[in-house]
């Protein structure tokens, strides 16, 4: 029998809100070791040296690359830091997950994937509904035929206004670079992902609207259509003018339909309610899911197939390339929204 492989040592850049949830879960995963952790703010990393006393605690994450030897790094930091940290951590030789946006630039997403080839590492992004027992049941089921070819579908999320974020960057638009790259990121790379067998999408046409005059660039409502060659489309809306955390995913095609739903009192809870229909054209019937779904489960997989993918494994996450095509559709969508024009590829 072969021995059981070294644990990987994760470093981790960014312990704030989210960070913290990194931490735990890579604190608490098979195979993988919280070595040190990175964070520029006083107040969490104090929090982050209390809850893991076993890893090292920084405060600049390139002295930290330079200091430990590391076979990953988890960056959860505001948007545009993610290009710096992201080249930092594969320039250093570690396999990376990076949460999305990748970049807010398409020239900075393609150098990290063309160094990350360069090295052999791997790159994930952080679109963890691809790694959900509710929403990756919906692909399964997809690509196994279940409602034919898919013609439409509704992704629409009901929510709370967004975090602040540290210093408040996520409602400074330099910093965020806009709010469709903020959370329909995910809704379009899920859009994309239902859609696989269509083809890439053709073009997007979105509008958007806000609830504070002195800052219009805020959006806090947003829909798009995109459409793919077969036919198909794929409805995308958000609030962020509600409350709770509300996400349905309605999906027909040429031989049935699929309702997705999930709801929390928050995103990040423990506890949502959830649940997946099939109809086969003559009857509706619930389906099982193998896990509860949510965003803090889904992390859990994401740092688990990390953590296999770096020993040989293959890669679930979605990629650098997937992370790459979401950033550019959202970015379309924002053209969009300022012309008030179809945009197409």
């Amino acid at each position: 029998m072969k021995p059981n492989p070294s644990p990987l040592r994760f470093g981790l850049i960014g312990c704030g809100a989210w960070g913290s949830h990194h931490a735990r879960v890579i604190a608490n995963t098979p195979g993988a070791q919280l070595a040190a952790i990175a964070e520029r703010s006083d107040e969490n990393r104090a929090a982050a040296q209390a809850n893991h006393p076993a890893a090292k605690v920084y405060s600049d994450f390139h002295e930290m690359l330079r200091n430990e030897q590391l076979g990953a790094v988890d960056i959860v930091l505001p948007a545009h830091l993610h290009y710096e940290a992201a080249k930092a951590a594969l320039e250093a030789g570690c396999h990376l997950l990076l949460e999305k946006p990748m970049c807010l630039e398409l020239d900075q997403c393609d150098e990290l994937i063309a160094l990350a080839r360069k090295k052999k590492l791997q790159l994930a992004i952080g679109h963890e509904f691809r790694l959900s027992s509710l929403w990756g049941k919906v692909k399964e089921m997809v690509d196994a035929g279940a409602i034919g070819d898919p013609r439409y579908c509704l992704i629409e999320l009901w929510r709370n206004p967004y975090r602040l974020g540290t210093g408040g960057w996520r409602y400074n638009i330099k910093q965020v670079g806009n709010w469709i790259l903020e959370e329909p990121i995910h809704f379009f790379d899920l859009a994309r992902w239902y859609f696989a067998k269509a083809g890439e999408p053709v073009s997007v046409v979105a509008f958007a609207s806000h609830k504070r005059d002195e800052h219009p660039e805020l959006q806090d409502n947003f829909s798009a259509m995109i459409r793919f060659p077969n036919g198909g489309y794929a409805v995308i809306s958000q609030t962020l003018a509600a409350y709770e955390h509300h996400q349905v995913v309605k999906l027909t095609g040429t031989r049935g339909a699929l309702w997705a739903s999930w709801s929390g009192a928050m995103d990040r809870t423990f506890h949502p309610t959830y649940s997946l229909k099939y109809f086969d054209g003559e009857k509706v019937q619930e389906v099982a899911l193998a896990k509860t779904t949510g965003e803090v489960y889904e992390l859990e997989e994401e740092i688990a197939n990390l953590t296999a993918a770096a020993r040989g494994e293959p890669l679930r996450c979605a990629t650098g390339e997937d992370g790459r095509w979401s950033v550019a559709m959202c970015l379309k969508a924002q053209e969009s929204v300022e012309t008030g024009k179809v945009v197409t590829f």
